[in-house]
């Protein structure tokens, strides 16, 4: 898969949890709040909506909102503008901050990972469900492209995170999958190989902002050759983390 499209998934993902903080629609209770083309101060404001008008949230991005007044216009707005804001029962408007307790409360996670496994370069894409603070599960996929051969991994991981309220977070890994192996060469009739694998790890999170952290883990594998002759495999990644 693409790098570009993961990121565009994370996004995706990160904007879907990011949503369930909107209101639907707010009355202007201040003067005017300003609407800016873009999610941030650098971009330039066009547009004030007066008090008594209406807007609906469509989309948040950090402190930003995209809002749309009553007579179409839309543009973002900073959230310290909407708190200043009605809610249709007549209360203050609030939103939920994200924080780095929010991050240890998380219960599911999706990231992306690159890093190199014994000289080949990889892509791990991966889904994660918390059971508790300490222990979750998660599935990942792996692609690793070397100069003689690329594999596909499919693998099931047990994490157990000993201290959750750290911002730099430790944690190790456990878990089993299956290896596919397609050789690149061509001088010779090479036939593609399946196999079990098994693997101990040990990584840590690293609460950024907002719905991200990075994610670095090391993993030893060892691959169960069909052929009697088990492999022993090195491999480390970094990567982009998001969580809802």
């Amino acid at each position: 898969m693409p790098f570009i499209l993961i990121i565009m998934l994370l996004s995706l993902c990160s904007g879907y949890a990011q949503a369930k903080d909107s209101f639907r629609k707010a009355q202007i209770a201040e003067p005017y709040i300003e609407l800016h083309t873009g999610p941030g101060r650098g971009y330039p404001v066009f547009h004030v909506i007066d008090r008594g008008e209406w807007i609906e949230i469509h989309k948040r991005k950090t402190d930003w909102f995209k809002v749309v007044a009553s007579d179409g216009t839309t543009g973002w707005t900073h959230q310290a503008q909407l708190e200043l804001t009605l809610n249709p029962e007549g209360n203050q408007t609030r939103f939920e901050q994200i924080s780095q307790d929010q991050f240890s409360q998380r219960k599911a996670e999706v990231g992306v990972l690159g890093g190199d496994m014994d000289g080949a370069q990889t892509m791990t894409l991966y889904g994660a469900y918390r059971f508790t603070q300490n222990l979750s599960s998660e599935l990942s996929f792996m692609q690793a492209v070397g100069n003689y051969s690329n594999n596909l991994i499919t693998n099931f991981n047990l994490l157990n995170q000993p201290f959750p309220n750290w911002r730099i977070s430790p944690y190790f890994a456990l878990g089993m999958g299956n290896i596919k192996t397609t050789p690149r060469a061509t001088l010779v009739q090479a036939k593609d190989r399946s196999d079990l694998l098994a693997h101990v790890g040990l990584g840590g999170y690293g609460y950024i902002s907002s719905r991200f952290a990075l994610r670095a883990e090391y993993n030893r594998y060892v691959v169960f050759s069909s052929d009697d002759d088990n492999e022993d495999i090195k491999e480390w990644k970094v990567g982009l983390v998001t969580f809802f």
